[in-house]
């Protein structure tokens, strides 16, 4: 198993353990996913996505991992949902797995991520934040919320951007600190390690 999880790692991109792989992945998204869709759809698996052309928050990370560093998020929070349940938040009622919907739901996201080693401190300080690192927020209603930090800055240069579907189709924006920040992660080799065993 070490080894073949050695392998796995050094056919990884030099990028994927760097940002740009995920900033251009993410980025690669805007004007694609034109529009915010949230229904309940059965998916295929693992691989499963809706259209491109719709999606929310939380698809843009999924398309990002996939294409940046062919991590499929839906198997890795399949695999680990069955693995520790009693760990991911229970809010939903559910009983037992669901594999077209559980990706998709940012606190099981926030869960994975922390539970493989991502989890930074939140911070209301710009220089906290790096390019391809995860952050969550609070909307208005108690709406989560999950964005990739850009590689670029505000208009002002002080705070990077965010890549993100709020509602519009993905976006390139300036609103890192327009709600408040739940979670911050930062997907490092260690993390990414875990990553991949459960998401390849």
């Amino acid at each position: 198993m070490r080894i073949l999880l050695l392998c796995l790692l050094l056919a990884l991109p030099a990028a994927a353990q760097d940002a740009p792989a995920l900033v251009a992945a993410a980025r690669a998204q805007v004007g694609v996913t034109t529009t915010y869709d949230p229904r309940y759809q059965s998916l295929d698996f693992p691989g499963g996505d809706v259209d491109p052309a719709h999606g929310v928050c939380t698809d843009v990370i999924i398309r990002t991992l996939r294409t940046a560093w062919g991590i499929d998020l839906q198997l890795a929070v399949n695999r680990d949902m069955k693995a520790h349940f009693a760990a991911y938040p229970q809010q939903w009622g559910l009983k037992t797995i669901d594999r077209n919907i559980d990706h998709r739901r940012v606190p099981n996201l926030q869960t994975l991520f922390a539970r493989v080693g991502a989890e930074l401190p939140t911070s209301t300080d710009p220089a906290d934040y790096r390019p391809g690192d995860v952050v969550t927020w609070l909307l208005p209603c108690n709406l989560p919320h999950i964005g990739l930090i850009s590689d670029t800055r505000s208009m002002d240069g002080t705070r990077p951007q965010v890549l993100h579907n709020i509602g519009a189709g993905a976006q390139e924006e300036d609103r890192l600190f327009d709600f408040p920040i739940t979670g911050h992660y930062r997907l490092g080799p260690d993390a990414v390690a875990e990553l991949i065993k459960l998401g390849r």
